[in-house]
């Protein structure tokens, strides 16, 4: 497992998912202390109190610029720009402030938050970043118009990153995850309504049997061990790079 003893990191959508996972494991590895951020305070409190690390909260939407102006991220070396959510609908039936929605969260808080990141790395001195995308953004698919946009942008906003920050030592790195057993799912109409006749598990498990190779969503823990891989210095020539992980889902 790779060590990151005196890290100070960066998770945002830190309450649930993806971001809870690489949370935990984050503080398994040793981080001095983790900045979460996520919109869900409850949540997101009684999550970090189970965490073995100092911890910060910053409780608020990632595309307000405000969260970040007010942002104490000093010593800053990690991050992981994970906040996001879900949509569907075509693009002739699709409501423009949906679009909006879903661009904000996904792409004007991306870039809100890789700004503050890189800043504050830079400030620091070197380290590394990891932007959760989606097989969505490399796969074309009806009825996801504002979902698949949103991470295709954020895939080519991280190579920029990456480029930019590759003089001061800043690593910027992607992740494509496919189907991940999280709960961003519950807001698609058509996952929804199947869960309700079989159950969870047995959605998702029908679900990728038809749409990936390896019959195999990942759970947030895998996608996690992927993220902490791309942090680590185990990638240290690794830089502006997109990690599939879908199951074979875009082949």
């Amino acid at each position: 497992m790779p060590s990151f003893t005196n890290a100070i990191m960066l998770v945002t959508g830190a309450a649930s998912g993806i971001g809870a996972a690489v949370a935990t494991r984050l503080a398994d590895c040793g981080a001095r202390k983790l900045i979460l951020v996520d919109r869900d305070e409850g949540r997101l409190r009684d999550f970090a109190f189970s965490l073995p690390c100092e911890r910060a909260i910053l409780i608020g939407d990632v595309a307000d610029h405000e969260v970040w102006r007010k942002a104490d991220l000093t010593g800053l070396t990690h991050a992981v720009v994970n906040a996001g959510v879900a949509s569907s609908g075509s693009i002739d039936a699709l409501d423009f402030d949906e679009w909006r929605r879903v661009m904000s969260v996904n792409l004007d808080g991306a870039f809100l938050t890789l700004q503050a990141a890189m800043r504050a790395i830079r400030s620091t001195g070197s380290g590394s970043i990891v932007v959760t995308s989606s097989a969505a953004g490399v796969k074309a698919e009806p009825g996801i118009a504002a979902y698949a946009a949103s991470k295709a942008g954020v895939i080519q906003l991280a190579r920029v990153g990456a480029k930019e920050g590759a003089t001061d030592g800043i690593r910027v790195n992607v992740i494509a995850p496919g189907g991940v057993e999280t709960a961003i799912w519950d807001a698609i109409p058509m996952f929804a309504d199947r869960a309700n006749e079989i159950g969870r598990e047995a959605a998702f498990d029908e679900m990728a049997a038809m749409a990936t190779p390896l019959k195999h969503y990942a759970k947030p823990d895998e996608i996690a061990a992927q993220i902490v891989f791309l942090l680590s210095d185990e990638c240290s020539t690794v830089t502006g790079t997109v990690f599939v992980s879908d199951g074979g889902y875009t082949l």
